[in-house]
Parts: structure tokens; sequence; C-alpha cells
């Protein structure tokens, strides 16, 4: 998600069960992240639980896990951080599609707030910490609760 250009939502998310579903590596920047997202989530007065995973890679089917249980929707956290191997093309990809499957099997929104970046500079950039150009956990959070709100008003 840009920056620029993004939507303002203004959403309330009473009564919506909402799960945060994080990567620890990268600590200051998925701590930036998770921070971004719970706020967001407590300003919109959703029910947030968290679990927090390895890394990116395991997001999937824990975000499938929690969606089949009882969770409204998914905010999915992590960072994948550019190395000198093939490495961070397949866990980029298998986040990603692993995530949108998962959305698209349940039926549930999934917010991805999963960084691609090619250094720490980038990350902290985008994880909503002081300084930081945009607040990817929060951007997160809120397309996940808009998703939400959507479906349940079909």
């Amino acid at each position: 998600m840009a920056g620029s250009g993004a939507p303002h939502l203004d959403l309330d998310a009473t009564g919506l069960q909402v799960t945060i579903v994080y990567g620890q590596w990268h600590d200051v920047i998925a701590g930036g992240l998770l921070a971004g997202a719970r706020r967001a989530l407590a300003e919109m007065g959703a029910k947030v639980r968290e679990i927090p995973v390895a890394g990116a890679f395991e997001l999937p089917v824990v975000a499938q896990a929690v969606l089949e249980r009882r969770s409204d929707a998914v905010v999915a956290l992590g960072v994948i951080m550019r190395g000198g191997t093939p490495h961070f093309d397949y866990i980029a990809h298998a986040a990603t599609e692993g995530l949108t499957q998962v959305a698209l099997r349940t039926g549930k929104p999934v917010g991805f707030g999963v960084l691609t970046i090619d250094d720490e500079a980038q990350g902290i950039d985008r994880a909503g910490l002081p300084g930081s150009k945009e607040d990817t956990g929060a951007k997160a959070a809120e397309a996940a609760v808009g998703a939400a709100l959507a479906i349940h008003a079909l």
C-alpha cells in the first residue's frame, strides 16, 4: 500500500472479532507494524486477539485456522527482507499467494501487512514508527475491517 492516494476510512468495527497474526522476524519493524494494527483496531472498536508466528511463511496456515474457527477477519503482518539468495522471492510469493488463497477459501478478509523490503531503512519508513512515512499495520487493519463490514452488509 503506497502512502500517496490511500483512502481515509472511518470504520466502526464494534462487534467484529479481528485476529492479528504476526511474524517475529526483524523485531523493530515487526513491532511497528503490530503497534499500528493494534492502535487502528482499538480506534475502530474491534475485539482483538493476537497470535505470533515465526515468520511470513507461517502466516497463511495460521490465518486460515483462525478464520475457520472464530474470527471475522485477520490482519497478517510480516517482514521479508531481500538477501543474496532467491529465498526472498520464494517466501514473498508463498506468503502473498497463501494469504490470497486463505481469503478466497474462507470468504473472510485478510488484511495484507507483509512488507517486502530491500533493507531495514525501507521497513522503518513503512512500519508506522516515529518518522515513518507510512503505517502499513494500521492500513492493513483498516482494509481487513472495511472488507469484513462490506461482507456483513451483503
